[in-house]
């Protein structure tokens, strides 16, 4: 059985995902097999989990999935490792705001879940003895949630490191690391957040190794094993037995990927598979047409706003994912994969299958949604309720139209526009979904591609 720690940390900011990653990479390089995990609905700390680990970095998220598939998707996602180190999402208990406490997506929550104890991350800079307080609130504020020990971060001296370990024991907790303060870990980053390792390329690998070292030489990796438990005792998630029957004729399923469209989580290929699709990933950068005999396309979220040139300089593969669309061929376009669609994007000409026009905005548009499909799509069915996430800043307009918006969401208990566009088989919006909180949905849409690639 695979032992798992969470690490989590009193706020955003304070480093989690340095001791995180750090400590997934330090393991690998002593023989440990690690396997990677990140709560909520993060898709780019993950690739740095799968530089750092060698294995596909993995989400947790109940607030997408439903808290009865945590156990399950954590057992299939740590299969064959020794350890399971899971990243949490802001502060410990930061999570979904119109949500019950208890219920919410947060790093506590899912811990919970999973029966595991938490090593909290604190950032040390501009505190000494206060820390025993800050230790004592997270301790005792919620029953139920194990703190296994804390590691320091930003210390600044010698004498520094002690007064904050005397405050630690003051109250009880071990402290499992020490990191003095460090400017040369920094990671680029932009409007979204950190840049992505699939983008970063060698910066990346240089990073995640930097961190490795840091966490090696200032954890007690020991201790931190010896603080992991058994995770949980479900049966393994399998997307077979999730979609059902599969689709006849191995039907060819293109997703879009490389470093404009990187925003996906890593069960939903496994689903495409399981429903009986044979799944082929292209990068619109560079592949001038699809996969041959593509019966179907799913482009992802990711940043197309970063590479509108590109993107825009490959008019062969813009014209082909037009003609497929025109031809009904289904169609999944997610965030970045939905700009992608539209005729332009900040000036760059896209592929022009939605009247639309997309641009950057100062605005960041992040959170949970709760929506119902207005229409009938090849993934969704008109009516089906789904909850989802937002995360970007840009802009299209309009943001759907008469021929068939795809949801109408809910948005702090008030309902918002219609948003995205369904046109015969194709599907395209703002809202990311997690493919393993609606099986059903990809079952459905390697079925259309089936019946497409049968009608051809």
């Amino acid at each position: 059985m695979t032992r798992v720690i969470v690490i989590a940390a009193a706020a955003s900011g304070s480093g989690k995902t340095t001791v995180a990653t750090g400590l997934m990479a330090a393991l690998r390089r002593r023989g440990t097999t690690v396997a990677p995990f990140k709560v909520g609905p993060d898709y780019i700390d993950p690739g740095y989990h799968a530089l750092a680990t060698g294995r596909p970095g993995r989400n947790l998220d109940p607030v997408l999935v439903g808290e009865h598939r945590i156990g399950p998707l954590f057992r299939h996602g740590a299969a064959g490792a020794e350890v399971a180190v899971v990243e949490g999402v802001m502060g410990l208990f930061d999570g979904r705001l119109d949500a019950d406490p208890l219920a919410d997506g947060s790093t506590a929550h899912v811990a919970g879940l999973l029966g595991a104890p938490v090593l909290l991350v604190v950032d040390a800079r501009g505190q000494s003895r206060s820390l025993a307080a800050l230790l004592h609130g997270f301790a005792s504020y919620r029953p139920g949630t194990r703190l296994a020990g804390v590691v320091l971060n930003q210390v600044g001296s010698s004498r520094h490191e002690a007064v904050l370990r005397e405050a630690c024991a003051e109250v009880g907790l071990a402290v499992l690391g020490a990191l003095p303060r460090r400017d040369a870990l920094a990671v680029p980053s932009r409007h979204l957040g950190l840049v992505t390792a699939a983008e970063s390329g060698p910066a990346a690998t240089e990073a995640v190794a930097a961190m490795a070292e840091l966490v090696a030489g200032h954890v007690d990796l020991d201790a931190v094993l010896a603080a992991a438990v058994t995770g949980p005792v479900a049966p393994a998630w399998d997307p077979a037995a999730e979609v059902g029957e599969t689709a006849a004729g191995r039907p060819v399923v293109a997703v879009a990927g490389g470093t404009a469209f990187s925003f996906g989580y890593a069960e939903h290929p496994e689903l495409l598979a399981a429903a009986g699709a044979e799944v082929a990933v292209f990068d619109p950068l560079r592949d001038e047409s699809p996969p041959p005999g593509t019966a179907g396309l799913v482009l992802p979220g990711g940043f197309p706003e970063e590479h509108g040139a590109g993107l825009a300089a490959n008019a062969a593969l813009r014209a082909s994912v037009a003609a497929a669309a025109r031809a009904g061929a289904p169609v999944h376009a997610e965030c970045g994969g939905l700009l992608y669609l539209a005729s332009e994007l900040d000036g760059h000409p896209m592929c022009g299958v939605l009247p639309a026009v997309g641009r950057m905005t100062p605005r960041l548009r992040l959170g949970y949604r709760d929506a119902v499909a207005l229409t009938d799509s090849a993934p969704f069915r008109a009516g089906q309720r789904v909850t989802g996430h937002e995360f970007h800043r840009t802009t299209l307009e309009p943001a759907s139209d008469d021929s068939g918006p795809a949801w109408r969401w809910t948005q702090r208990g008030a309902p918002a526009e219609p948003e995205g566009y369904v046109r015969g088989r194709l599907h395209a919006s703002y809202l990311h979904t997690h493919p393993a909180g609606q099986p059903e949905t990809v079952a459905r849409f390697v079925a259309e591609c089936a019946r497409f690639a049968a009608s051809r």
